[in-house]
């Protein structure tokens, strides 16, 4: 009975994690190992944003393998970028 307990536990937990709050977006950003990252959707509208997904589309098109707005820049460069725009 425990088991199933803790399963159910775990279960319900892995299904937050994969859940979007409301306001806010999936990306999945790397070059070649991609990270999932949720982001909130006033994001897209700041010009520093806007550069950066106008470079993944000249870049490497709109493909999206991952199910979601893919960006493939370096882990480091977005994590920068967005913690830019927070404290904006």
């Amino acid at each position: 009975m425990a088991i199933h307990k803790i399963l159910r536990r775990s279960l319900s937990a892995e299904k937050r994690s994969n859940e979007v709050p409301k306001g806010h977006l999936v990306v999945y950003v790397g070059e070649s190992e991609k990270k999932r990252f949720v982001i909130p959707l006033s994001y897209l509208n700041h010009p520093s944003f806007q550069e950066l997904l106008s470079q993944a589309e000249e870049e490497f098109g709109f493909r999206h393998p991952m199910g979601g707005l893919t960006i493939p820049c370096s882990e480091e460069s977005f994590i920068g970028l967005t913690s830019h725009l927070r404290k904006a």
